[in-house]
């Protein structure tokens, strides 16, 4: 249970502006997974129940993108699915056989390929795209290894299946968003059924977390009209930055 009432401001407080964050641009995770790791929920732990917090959001946005679904990169959404789900299930596995001290270690590495991808995806992608000619095969290992990420961290997961997919010549950002929010919510779904049935999760905090990023998806919503999206993913990076470089001070200092 809580510890105290600043445990609980601070866990609302992440869960606002997280749920803000991922209705503006995505990257909410780093604010709850290291909210959770100030009040003192292990890292391994923090993970888990951070992404127990965040994932009926995803689902929600699956649902409102529901009219958009379609195949794209001459690969079936109906093959995607259960890719991105056995992915997520390994990642998840993956994460509860990993001890705490080595993914206190591997956590701000994972942290700045996030940070990366979140702020130079789409450049990458374009690069990626002059460089090499990649065919439906390779786009089905890249959603394995995507699912494997998600279940395992999944900072900025949904940046980058949609700088990956851009890669194998996807341009249709309907298309792209609708089957990110369907398969980050899908491979989420695996995972937390994976940690519920495991344990460890701090379920209060989930719950203040998770109720407080509904709201702030609301608010973000309604803010989004009225601010210039290329500031926002400043102010984004900025903080994602900030957030990397003490987990590396945490972990190295």
């Amino acid at each position: 249970m809580f510890e105290s009432l600043p445990d609980i401001a601070l866990l609302i407080g992440a869960g606002l502006l997280a749920g803000t964050m991922n209705a503006l641009a995505g990257g909410g995770s780093f604010v709850t997974f290291p909210a959770l790791i100030l009040v003192g929920v292990p890292s391994v732990s923090a993970n888990m129940t951070s992404t127990l917090a965040l994932f009926p959001a995803s689902l929600a946005a699956a649902f409102a993108y529901r009219k958009e679904f379609r195949d794209f990169g001459g690969v079936s959404i109906k093959i995607l699915m259960p890719i991105s789900l056995v992915g997520g299930l390994l990642g998840a596995a993956l994460l509860l056989l990993t001890p705490s001290s080595t993914f206190d270690a591997v956590v701000p590495w994972l942290l700045l390929v996030a940070t990366v991808i979140f702020a130079l995806g789409a450049r990458i992608a374009a690069v990626l795209r002059h460089v090499v000619h990649l065919g439906r095969v390779s786009l089905l290992i890249a959603q394995f290894v995507l699912g494997i990420y998600a279940g395992y961290f999944g900072g900025a997961v949904g940046l980058m299946m949609m700088a990956t997919w851009s890669v194998f010549g996807v341009v249709d950002l309907h298309a792209m968003n609708a089957a990110k929010s369907l398969l980050v919510g899908a491979t989420n779904t695996i995972a937390v059924i994976v940690f519920i049935f495991a344990g460890g999760l701090h379920w209060p905090y989930a719950i203040v977390l998770g109720c407080a990023a509904i709201v702030g998806g609301y608010v973000g919503a309604r803010f989004a009209r009225r601010v210039p999206q290329a500031k926002l993913r400043i102010a984004i990076n900025c903080l994602n930055a900030l957030i990397t470089a003490l987990f590396f001070w945490r972990a190295f200092g």
